[in-house]
């Protein structure tokens, strides 16, 4: 029975909001460049194939999961397990620390275009410059987030719609230049440029693709505030569809318009943005005017995400595992409630994450490598909703759901596996490099530093668990002494050191040398570690 009190969302506003955190003008630029002309058939496949049903998926399993809030790590959980869900906070999580650093690096690019009105910093700043001034950025927004943690929640949401704004803008008007007899950059359009090239580099690039169309999930808990989910949720992901396929599509004919796909600028994914605003101002005889204006909502918006980036996901790992797999040392508190040490966690797997991209040939380098890891790990998280989706489809008397995705459950888990499979093929695939020669010693550097990343994040979340037992047994509390901590500290960063100086210069058999020091900081570590001091005393 509808309850008159409640505020219903309409299913326009739900396909709005769902808008705002799927896809943006930089992804329409990464994947131009990443496949040409034949990206708008990729598009197309994606949103037909892919978009549609995750949409759905999404939506039942947030309706089945309603009273757990609709977050991801709850749906695994409630299928799988507290050990499942654990996990699934931890990737979801350690999947926003490339995410951030990349968002942080942006940011400097947006700052040096809105200052220097060109893309000159690439060419007078050096790496570690460029890992400085990132670093800068990130201790100035835990300072503004620890300051105004409410109002850069509605600044994110705001500069949200700005960015998506100049997004349309910037299709319209290409369209209107087109009109009044613009030239196109891009002849000729053929039907074989439009078709892509089902080759290897094509399975690397899929990732960055699903990267740049995820995170409807952030929605799913709005699905039980619809007056009627069964009939208006299906709407509301047509009308995201639709205008997810607008955005795209005739986003990426638009700067087909501006670039010639066939000879497209190096720098594309880190300056293409404002390339192709300046290039629009240049074309209505405005200068640089839409450049700035650009410059300003990315800056603007980027900052507002980044600070609520900081704060929410450090948030919502500790808050959604509890003290039963995370060590008490993170979930300590300020008097104001931040979580400080769970702050310096971040902010140091950040820096690690900087570091390992700081002996790179460039800084485009650098910026090309941290957006491609994104799209290796951002899909890597993705998998987990189809897996819950399967796992509640295979038991769907013990998860029934106001709005359901497809009433036949063997149909339902099929299209689950479908989008299972593509996405995990595109995470395997992703870790290859792009954007540098193949086989080339910096693409071999690459691929290195993509499993390390990988396997340390992914690893410390393995570990944690084992540190809180370790800290339940100890009298003190703590999961090793303080000689033990500095020795484990000094020895991984001894091995972190070590293997980027091996990597980065490239010499002789470089990859084993570098397995050979991971091995042996590996073995120090474990020596150094391993003992457990001032255990409990067990009453039997």
């Amino acid at each position: 029975m509808e309850d008159p009190r409640k505020k219903y969302i309409n299913w326009p506003t739900l396909a709005l909001m769902g808008f705002v955190t799927v896809v943006g003008f930089d992804d329409l630029i990464y994947n131009f460049q990443n496949q040409g002309l034949s990206v708008i058939i990729s598009w197309i496949l994606m949103i037909v194939l892919y978009v549609v049903p995750y949409s759905m998926m999404v939506g039942h399993l947030g309706s089945a999961f309603n009273h757990e809030t609709g977050g991801l790590s709850s749906w695994v959980r409630g299928t799988n397990g507290d050990f499942m869900g654990y996990l699934t906070a931890w990737t979801h999580w350690a999947a926003s620390i490339p995410y951030i650093v990349d968002t942080a690096n942006t940011i400097v690019i947006g700052i040096g275009w809105l200052i220097k009105g060109n893309a000159n910093l690439q060419d007078q700043l050096s790496n570690s410059g460029f890992a400085l001034l990132t670093l800068v950025v990130f201790v100035v927004f835990i300072y503004i987030q620890s300051k105004f943690k409410n109002s850069m929640e509605f600044l994110s949401k705001v500069g949200g719609i700005a960015m998506f704004s100049m997004t349309v803008l910037f299709v319209i008007m290409t369209f209107a230049a087109l009109s009044m007899g613009g030239h196109i950059e891009t002849e000729p359009i053929t039907a074989k440029a439009l078709m892509p090239k089902f080759d290897f580099h094509y399975l690397t690039t899929i990732g960055l693709l699903i990267y740049g169309i995820n995170g409807a999930e952030s929605i799913a808990p709005f699905i039980t505030k619809m007056r009627d989910p069964q009939k208006e949720f299906p709407k509301a992901m047509i009308m995201l569809a639709a205008m997810t396929g607008f955005l795209t599509i005739f986003g990426s004919f638009s700067l087909s318009v501006f670039f010639n796909a066939y000879h497209l600028p190096a720098d594309l994914k880190m300056n293409g943005s404002y390339y192709a605003f300046q290039a629009l101002g240049q074309h209505f005889h405005l200068g640089n005017i839409f450049m700035y204006i650009f410059a300003i909502t990315e800056i603007f918006y980027l900052s507002a995400l980044l600070a609520v980036l900081l704060d929410a996901m450090t948030r919502m790992l500790i808050s959604d595992t509890g003290s039963k797999y995370i060590p008490k040392v993170l979930q300590k508190t300020t008097d104001s409630g931040l979580p400080i040490n769970g702050y310096l966690l971040t902010c140091g797997l950040s820096v690690f994450i900087m570091m390992l991209g700081i002996f790179l040939p460039s800084m485009l380098d650098v910026f090309d490598w941290l957006l491609n890891l994104n799209g290796i790990i951002s899909p890597g998280v993705t998998c987990w909703v189809f897996f819950a989706f399967i796992q509640a489809r295979k038991r769907s008397s013990e998860f029934p759901s106001d709005y359901v995705f497809i009433k036949n459950d063997i149909i339902a888990q099929a299209i689950g596996w479908w989008c299972l499979i593509i996405t995990l093929a595109a995470t395997i695939f992703g870790i290859g490099p792009k954007d540098v020669p193949s086989m080339s010693g910096t693409w071999w550097y690459e691929l290195i530093i993509n499993v390390v990343a990988i396997a340390s994040l992914v690893g410390l979340g393995a570990i944690l668990p084992y540190l809180a037992k370790r800290e339940g047994r100890s009298n003190k509390g703590s999961a090793f002494t303080q000689k033990q901590w500095i020795a484990i500290s000094t020895a991984l960063l001894a091995t972190i050191v070590g293997d980027l100086y091996i990597g980065g210069t490239h010499v002789k058999n470089s990859t084993w040398l570098m397995i050979l020091i991971t091995a042996i900081g590996v073995t120090l570590i474990y020596i150094c570690g391993h003992k457990q001091h001032d255990l409990k005393e067990v009453n039997i």
